[in-house]
This record gives structure tokens, C-alpha cells and sequence, in this order.
């Protein structure tokens, strides 16, 4: 039977959230109060999955990720089963596309996965049959941690329209920033783009997509009017390559350090993504501050896991 109109098909992947509708993001964060409920409980497990098999194809090393996704789908009562690359096929010379398939004819439903080649998930997703998350591929998405994210603000701000969030440090190469980039302006809320020129790049490289989104390469001009502060991981190979001058300096002008820590206050919530470069991005009192929600991001990001699953699976 076809969807009425006020009805949208089931979503068969979740690559990233450039094709997700509002209503669709709000359905899921929905659905994520529910799952967090769960979660509190003494037997944290429902079987709404039973039966189902998620397999966790991970080519990165990931911790936060790749745990959570497993605790989402135990949670739901599905099989799960953690494939990484070393010790598989993979190294025998076995291609992306051998493997999923492989995956399909063992009976895997959802396949999540990570990888270091940006475009790899839409590859998988055309070789096989059930559905696909993208756990992060290269500098192109990730869209769980957007829906997380979104989630966290939600959660602790009441709503996400109007909300202003500012998104610091090394944007043109960050997957987060991209994916938080749609979630976050489809939702309504205002972003402001903050960084050093060789890591932010030109304005019209942003805004040509997102017209209503801010540039600044001046943090302590744009800090002031920020609801959210999040900083992003900065990889200390952007030095060796000659993007940045130093650490030191990076920190000096971009870091959430305990001076611009007090300016903010404790109405500003910070995050962080992770993992941390504490003495970096964000000073060991940025990170544990009380309007910080960095270990909520993480708890978070089960319960909304499940429930992308959830949805997913129909």
C-alpha cells in the first residue's frame, strides 16, 4: 500500500542526513527518549530486534563508535557480529564489495560500517540487500554522531530551533562538522563556522551549501553569542603538515581554556565528539566543567543508536 501524504516510505539507509527531512530527525530523537529508558532500567534489553543480525564492519580503529552500536543492538535483542579488516579476508586481498556480499550470504541484515575511504558506505549500500549505516567514512559523514549530538541539545535545551551552535576548530577536514552541518540547520539552528584559515578554508566553500551559516576565523568575537560550544579533535598531523604554526599557538587563539571557560558561564553547553586532546582544544576544566555534556554525548549515543536501528529494521 502506498504512504498516504502525511506518511514517508521507511528509510532503507542512513549514509548521511543531507536526505533526511525534519521529520524524519525528530522521529528518531523521539524514538531515542525511548531507548534511553530502556537503557535506565535494570534489564537495559528489549526484544525488539530478536532475530536480526547487525554486523559492525569496522576498517578504522574506533572505541566509542563501534561499542556503542554493539551495546544499541544487544540492547534490542539482535545478533551482532564485529568484523574488522586485520585478520580477515581483507588482508588476502578480498575487495569491499566480496566482503558484503559475503556478509549477505550469512544472513546479515544491517551492516555498519566504518571506513577511511570517503564514499565507501554508498558502494556497500548498492551490493546489498538489507540496510546500511555510516559509522564515519573519511572527511564525508557521520551522521550518528550529528543525531547524537542533536539529541544532547535537545535534551538539555529543550529544543534545537533558534539555538545557536558554534562549531570550533578543524572543520574542513572533520566528518562531525559536515553531518552536524545538515542535522543541525535542517532542525533550525543557527551555526557559526570558527577556526584558523588553513583549517576552516574560505567562507563560499561553506556557505555555498549552507547560505545561512556563519564564518569566523576570530573566537573571541563570535564566543560571546554561542548557546553551544563544540569543539572539535584537532590532529596534531595538521602541524607536521605545515597547517598550523604550533600547538601552542593553535590553543592560544582557538582553545577552550579556563579564561574564555568563565566567560561562557554554565548556561553554554560544550562538547566534544572525542576522543579529547585535553591541553589542546579544551583544557582539562573546559572538559569536566558542569555545563560540559561530553560523557552525555557518549551515553547518548546508545539510545539514539537504537534507535536508528530500530527504525530502520521496520
Amino acid at each position: 500500500m502506498a504512504p498516504s501524504s502525511t506518511e514517508h516510505p521507511r528509510r532503507r539507509h542512513a549514509i548521511d542526513l543531507d536526505d533526511f527531512s525534519s521529520t524524519e530527525i525528530e522521529e528518531i530523537l523521539t524514538t531515542a527518549e525511548s531507548m534511553k529508558e530502556v537503557l535506565s532500567r535494570e534489564i537495559k534489553q528489549v526484544p525488539a530486534l530478536r532475530g536480526r543480525t547487525i554486523v559492525n564492519m569496522f576498517y578504522e580503529d574506533s572505541t566509542r563508535t563501534r561499542i556503542s552500536f554493539e551495546l544499541a543492538a544487544r540492547a534490542l535483542s539482535a545478533n551482532i557480529v564485529n568484523f574488522s579488516a586485520r585478520g580477515s579476508s581483507v588482508e588476502k586481498g578480498e575487495s569491499l564489495v566480496d566482503t558484503v556480499r559475503t556478509l549477505q550470504a550469512l544472513g546479515a541484515d544491517i551492516v555498519v560500517i566504518r571506513h577511511s575511504q570517503a564514499g565507501a558506505p554508498y558502494l556497500v549500500a548498492r551490493h546489498f540487500r538489507g540496510s546500511v549505516i555510516n559509522a564515519g567514512d573519511g572527511r564525508h559523514a557521520h551522521p550518528t554522531q550529528a543525531l547524537l549530538d542533536l539529541f544532547t541539545i535537545r535534551e538539555r535545551l529543550g529544543q534545537i530551533h533558534g539555538v545557536h551552535v558554534l562549531i570550533l576548530g578543524d572543520i574542513i577536514h572533520s566528518r562531525v562538522a559536515r553531518s552536524n552541518l545538515w542535522g543541525l540547520t535542517r532542525m533550525g539552528a543557527r551555526v557559526t563556522l570558527c577556526g584558523p584559515a588553513t583549517l576552516l578554508g574560505p567562507p563560499a566553500y561553506w556557505t555555498a551549501t549552507w547560505p545561512e551559516v556563519r564564518v569566523s576565523y576570530h573566537l573571541d568575537e563570535v564566543l560571546s553569542s554561542a548557546d553551544v560550544v563544540m569543539a572539535l579533535r584537532l590532529q596534531k598531523e595538521r602541524q607536521q603538515a605545515g597547517l598550523l604554526p604550533s600547538l601552542r599557538e593553535y590553543t592560544r587563539l582557538y582553545g577552550l581554556n579556563p579564561e574564555r571557560l568563565a566567560r561562557l558561564g554554565e548556561r553554554v553547553l560544550i562538547m566534544h565528539p572525542g576522543p579529547m586532546n585535553e591541553g589542546v582544544e579544551i583544557s582539562p576544566e573546559a572538559a569536566t566543567a558542569p555545563n560540559a555534556v561530553i560523557e552525555e554525548q557518549v551515553t547518548n549515543g546508545v539510545a539514539v543508536r537504537m534507535a536508528l536501528l530500530y527504525r530502520l529494521a521496520g
